[in-house]
């Protein structure tokens, strides 16, 4: 029997996000990446928005995010995703604009960025996706890595008394007056990927409706920084970074 008369067109439950190109990926097994890219893809093509929406990818491993879908894309120097999307938004208010950033980014050298960016309550949307290592560089600490969790650059663990706390940055967004939803989310299971598409859509509305600067982080995992197999990954994660960093919103103004 022929495998198209397997998989009849009846049957078809599922399918490729529209925007979604077919250029394969290059993130290792177990990233989350790829999952929040089809949320993300999914959800401005529900929206009916995929001729207004402009992504901006700084550095890092977020910068491919314009290789996978097929949007307007902005590319933005280390950490200036925030402020090069102030500037989209206010030139071009009818568009919905984003950033696509990792902790390394969004949390390090973009912290300034970031923070004055959401203060000013900008009509953008930004997510975060939050591995606690910088995953494109070699796996060193970021400000977002645990206690006690080594990375190439702390391999005996992150000390509070040489590193200093790691950097609940959600938590800090979440207090500015500019901010109309900070909210953490994850992708290793189903619910939890129902969830965060649910939450991706209200922050992309709350954008189009003047609302604010909306922030959705994703906690996630680094199975290559992490030296792990991506089912330890989702393991250690759920067992380690969720406790540090739960999950739910942080800030959800109606």
């Amino acid at each position: 029997m022929e495998l198209n008369e397997i998989i009849k067109p009846e049957n078809l439950v599922y399918t490729k996000p529209e925007l979604m190109n077919d250029n394969p990926m290059h993130y290792c097994p177990g990233c989350s990446h790829g999952v929040i890219h089809k949320l993300i893809a999914e959800v401005i093509a529900e929206m009916g928005m995929e001729e207004k929406t402009i992504g901006v990818s700084p550095v890092g491993c977020a910068v491919f995010a314009y290789n996978y879908l097929d949007i307007d894309w902005e590319e933005a120097a280390h950490g200036r995703a925030p402020a090069i999307a102030t500037a989209i938004k206010r030139l071009n208010p009818e568009k919905m604009v984003f950033t696509y950033q990792g902790d390394g980014d969004l949390a390090a050298i973009g912290t300034a960025e970031t923070i004055h960016a959401a203060n000013r309550g900008e009509n953008i949307v930004i997510v975060f996706v939050n591995n606690a290592i910088y995953g494109m560089t070699g796996g060193q600490m970021a400000p977002t890595t645990l206690e006690g969790m080594p990375t190439a650059t702390c391999p005996y663990g992150r000390n509070i008394a040489l590193n200093g706390y790691p950097l609940k940055i959600g938590d800090l967004l979440a207090q500015l007056e500019g901010t109309c939803l900070v909210t953490r989310q994850s992708v290793q299971t189903a619910a939890a990927v129902r969830k965060a598409k649910k939450m991706l859509r209200k922050a992309f509305e709350n954008s189009m409706a003047g609302k604010g600067t909306s922030v959705v982080e994703f906690v996630s995992t680094c199975s290559s920084g992490w030296k792990m197999t991506p089912e330890k990954s989702n393991k250690w994660m759920e067992e380690n970074m969720f406790p540090f960093y739960p999950l739910g919103d942080l800030k959800n103004k109606e």
